[in-house]
């Protein structure tokens, strides 16, 4: 059975009074469209998201699985087998979470048997989809069997299993296609249970389990839309929705313009006190800054530093958020000469002005980073320091590359454009400009060379030959400083997999093999420790702030928590009217 929530009629939008200034009517035109629901007294009002684009797909395994608003819309129509256990701490109004303990999501017990090296998951009974199918063991091999076929555009899925040696999840399967097939590695107990086998014992799997992108399939509803041609549903899953168990369903989806929400009829125990999420397009964080401003909307994210700033002064609005896992690096990519030289890294990176960017750049709503991995991460130090003497050690370190006061550093004037996303100029532009002066100031000829999301996001994860660049798009979702190793830091020979600088080091690939196969925590513990610290002294990436995950939203909503895919579970939210 489909579910097709009917839509309820709008009340009038705008704001109340005959005379409107020029922000309010920005407001009603921008918001024109938004279908609002009829309050009633077991139903809380809807939640007016603004957001950067709505959703461009729904399908992790698809091209624009990467994208903020595409994962917030895959963890609220799609819930994990696990998730990281609530903390109590509070950090300036959102909750946090305890990475060194899960809770079940879909799943009930999950158990290790480290004589056969398999996992043994009970999934909860009673748990129903948007079309009214009831969550089985079969939805779970189904999710892992879509996953091993690679047959979406970014095989995440894949690579989620595979960091976690899932038994028979390799690289094979990239040149066998007999390979692809689900084995017994993963095999139905009964209607409500499943054993995993690993390869080797992996305490990644538990972790992975929570990925936005390892997500259980409603597989009866997937198999309905499947064609001999897209034998796994993904043009469905990228224009229609994402079937799963999550706690709400698609009422609309409008490319380019809005994505609608409502709650899952079929969920009775775990049913969301917020009914229905509006996700509204408006592309400028200035028009959705003004839009907040006037109380039009209930909640935004991805705003600036100054209009945070300005947000957080008002009576009507709240500004929340913590230092997550979002930060802000150089890329010096090791195959674009002479960014292959260790001298010309270490020069670039005591020449930084870092006070500035974390002061000016940030308005002090950002940290220096002084590690390679998200510091908020268990077990990560601080293990990166930037040659001390600024631009005069710079100097020195140029001369010393045979490049005095950069005399012949002009041979390479077309690698030191410096990219960045061009979408991102409010934010990145003044950072990019102030690297620019201070590299220049001694002797370095940077350019800047801002270009597309979709250019940039081409060249650094697919082609990987952007020579320079400054980014702030990258984050391991998975919160353990291995999985962030495998991901950016271990040559493609070892698994890597968005490896953008071309970095490679043996001794880093022998560290990380070594700490993936120990059944010892401690000595696992050690081996990550020693390749972060050769990673950090490589430069691998030069690592610059780490910056607040922020969000701007109305006082009357509270129960934020932060995830690692800094998406909002809308499930999580209740009004709390003053």
């Amino acid at each position: 059975m489909k579910i097709t929530p009917a839509e309820s009629p709008a009340p009038p939008g705008g704001v109340a009074g005959s005379a409107r200034s020029w922000p309010a009517l920005l407001a009603a035109f921008l918001l024109s469209g938004c279908h609002a629901p009829e309050q009633s007294a077991d139903t809380d009002s809807a939640v007016i998201y603004l957001v950067e684009d709505v959703p461009a797909g729904l399908n992790y395994d698809g091209p624009a699985a990467s994208l903020h608003t595409s994962q917030v819309g895959i963890v609220n129509l799609m819930d994990p087998l696990l998730e990281y256990a609530a903390s109590p701490d509070v950090e300036n109004g959102v909750q946090t979470s305890d990475f060194s303990s899960f809770e079940g999501s879909l799943a009930e017990n999950w158990v290790y048997d480290p004589a056969e090296q398999s996992w043994r998951i009970d999934l909860r009974e009673g748990v129903y989809s948007c079309a009214g199918n009831e969550l089985t063991a079969d939805d779970v091999l189904y999710t892992f069997a879509r996953a091993k076929s690679v047959s979406g555009a970014a095989p995440v899925g894949w690579f989620l299993a595979s960091v976690a040696s899932v038994a028979t999840f390799d690289t094979s399967v990239f040149d066998n296609p007999a390979k692809r097939r689900l084995g017994d590695e993963i095999s139905k107990l009964s209607r409500y249970s499943v054993k995993v086998f690993q390869s080797a014992p992996n305490p990644l799997f538990p972790h992975v389990l929570t990925s936005f992108a390892l997500r259980v399939f409603d597989s009866q509803e997937m198999r309905k839309h499947a064609t001999e041609s897209d034998p796994w549903s993904h043009q469905y899953v990228d224009e229609q929705t994402s079937p799963g168990f999550g706690p709400y369903c698609t009422e609309r989806w409008i490319k380019g313009d809005e994505f609608v929400l409502t709650a899952n009829p079929y969920r009775d125990k775990r049913a969301p006190s917020i009914k229905r999420i509006v996700f509204k397009r408006v592309p400028l964080s200035s028009n959705r800054f003004v839009i907040m401003k006037m109380g039009e909307a209930d909640l935004s994210d991805r705003l600036t530093p100054r209009e945070f700033e300005a947000l957080a002064g008002l009576d009507n609005l709240k500004v929340i958020g913590l230092t997550g896992n979002e930060t802000l690096f150089l890329h010096m990519n090791f195959k674009s000469p002479p960014f292959d030289n260790p001298l010309i890294r270490r020069a670039i990176s005591a020449a930084v002005p870092y006070d500035w960017i974390i002061n000016n750049g940030y308005r002090a709503q950002a940290k220096q980073w002084l590690s390679v991995v998200p510091t908020r991460y268990p077990g990560v130090s601080e293990n990166f320091q930037p040659p001390p003497g600024g631009p005069e050690a710079a100097r020195q370190l140029l001369s010393q590359a045979g490049y005095p006061n950069g005399k012949g550093l002009e041979e390479f004037e077309e690698n030191f454009q410096l990219s960045y996303v061009a979408e991102k100029q409010i934010a990145l532009g003044p950072i990019a400009n102030a690297i620019r002066a201070k590299l220049r100031e001694v002797g370095i000829p940077v350019e800047l060379n801002p270009i597309p999301l979709t250019q940039f996001g081409d060249r650094t994860l697919v082609k990987r030959d952007l020579p320079f660049a400054l980014s702030d798009q990258e984050k391991p979702v998975v919160v353990d400083a291995g999985y962030a190793i495998q991901l950016f830091f271990a040559s493609p020979s070892a698994g890597g997999v968005n490896n953008m600088t071309n970095y490679q080091n043996d001794s880093v690939d022998a560290l990380w093999a070594s700490a993936r196969t120990t059944a010892n925590p401690s000595a696992r513990a050690e081996f990550i420790a020693r390749a972060l610290d050769q990673i950090a002294a490589d430069i691998a990436w030069l690592p610059l702030a780490e910056f607040k995950t922020q969000w701007a939203t109305n006082t009357e909503l509270y129960g934020f928590r932060w995830y690692p895919d800094n998406s909002i579970r809308f499930s999580d939210l209740y009004r709390k009217e003053h």
